[in-house]
């Protein structure tokens, strides 16, 4: 068993889930060490006395995770290898009353927007000063910026309202200065990132404002690459498209999750959008922005998802061809709309249903790579792996998109570095390539 040390406790924070919540852990952690605590990002070493667990809520898969993890840490409490366990997060901030009577080892659980009771049970204090200033856990040439929290859309299946409320924009002049700290410190690319990115800007200033936001961003010396994360297509801010394509450091990049495709299942989702107009909407995209990267985000298995609505979801991705593409089963989640409908659609279905959309936008993938081949493309490198510097083009981003593989045998690059490679082969995923 540790014995107590009148130091300074050693903290050991873990992040489950989606960029969000990087984001959240990072600030977490800048606070912390701006109060002197000693802090570490998902170390493998025992010798932490605190752990914090920042939780995903979104899906049962998410959410069975987190439990798992929080379980794996109040095993090690009970055997005296910690002193404090601490929960925070979309899984805290939604069932913490019914978590702390089934897990009693956590110290302490707080919700999404409780990051000062946190610190101050920790012992830490709240420095308001920071303004947005971070510990990254990610690679320092790339960083994700989250504009906003919160969302005010009412999709049916979604539950992030419920743990993360309404949308809160941050003010530009926030961003800058947290942008500008980035890139001080090394940063060349930033990620924008809320739950839902278009709504920039109404909440606080009367207007869509994420166009201005990002010529804003553009404009900071040193930033060599932004790209844009979680576009809602309803009531799209066209203008977003012109600053997309009149900026060289903008990345011909665009993350759009559009769920559906037919007009049944997209009413019963609440999307606020029809085929046509999402048909319309992506052709416009493709018309103003020659050559642009589209990645979306579908959802099989909704309550009232018939076999036809499949098989038209399925012929309209063929004939997209989004250049980036993943996919979800739909998870009942209480509380939420979708949660009054029956969930009469059997995991074997929803899971057999998503494998033909992922085998299917697997020769697409595979298509546009092929194209690539005997190009030069312009590649941020990020690690070096299996004797392999990795990277991603423009059209990429990190863990979610394809990787250019270099030999590290014959090229050098450092991490972080740009540099031209001549695409030399693909795969469905990934390119390998030589530097020029």
């Amino acid at each position: 068993m540790r014995t107590k040390s009148l130091k300074t406790p050693k903290v050991n924070v873990i992040t489950l889930g989606c960029s969000k919540n990087t984001v959240d852990s990072e600030v977490l952690m800048g606070q912390l060490k701006a109060s002197k605590f000693e802090v570490e990002h998902e170390s493998e070493k025992d010798d932490s006395d605190i752990i914090i667990i920042n939780t995903c809520g979104f899906i049962e898969n998410a959410k069975q995770e987190s439990i798992d993890t929080i379980l794996q840490y109040a095993e090690e409490k009970n055997k005296g290898n910690l002193e404090k366990l601490y929960v925070t997060g979309c899984l805290s901030h939604r069932y913490k009353d019914d978590l702390s009577k089934e897990i009693p080892e956590v110290d302490a659980w707080f919700g999404t927007l409780e990051l000062p009771n946190l610190l101050k049970t920790v012992g830490a204090d709240y420095k308001h000063n920071l303004l947005g200033e971070r510990l990254q856990t990610t690679p320092k040439h790339f960083a994700y910026l989250k504009i906003a929290e919160g969302c005010n859309r009412p999709c049916s299946f979604c539950a992030i309202p419920l743990m993360r409320g309404g949308h809160v924009s941050r003010s530009i002049e926030s961003l800058e200065n947290e942008v500008k700290n980035l890139v001080k410190n090394g940063t060349k690319e930033v990620m924008l990132i809320a739950q839902d990115s278009t709504y920039y800007g109404l909440d606080l200033y009367g207007e869509r404002k994420l166009a201005e936001l990002m010529k804003r961003l553009s404009d900071i010396p040193g930033l060599d690459w932004m790209r844009l994360h979680y576009a809602y297509p309803s009531q799209f801010p066209m203008d977003v498209l012109d600053v997309i394509a009149e900026r060289d450091n903008i990345c011909k990049y665009l993350d759009m999750p559009i769920q559906h495709i037919t007009d049944n299942v997209l009413k019963s989702m609440r999307r606020g959008i029809t085929k046509r107009r999402t048909l319309e909407l992506i052709n416009d995209i493709r018309t103003k922005v020659p050559g642009l990267a589209l990645r979306t985000t579908i959802l099989t298995g909704h309550p009232g998802e018939t076999e036809d609505d499949f098989e038209e979801l399925l012929e309209a991705l063929n004939n997209l061809k989004f250049e980036r593409l993943g996919v979800f089963t739909y998870s009942h989640e209480e509380n939420t709309h979708a949660y009054t409908l029956e969930d009469s659609i059997s995991a074997e279905i929803k899971e057999e249903r998503a494998a033909r959309i992922m085998d299917q936008q697997m020769n697409i993938s595979w298509g546009f790579n092929q194209k690539l081949v005997g190009t030069e493309q312009k590649v941020l490198f990020d690690r070096l792996e299996d004797e392999h510097f990795v990277g991603r083009t423009q059209f990429d981003s990190p863990e979610v998109d394809n990787e250019v593989w270099v030999s590290a045998k014959d090229n050098y690059v450092r991490m972080g570095d740009f540099s031209t490679v001549k695409i030399t082969d693909a795969t469905h995923y990934d390119l390998t390539g030589e530097i020029i």
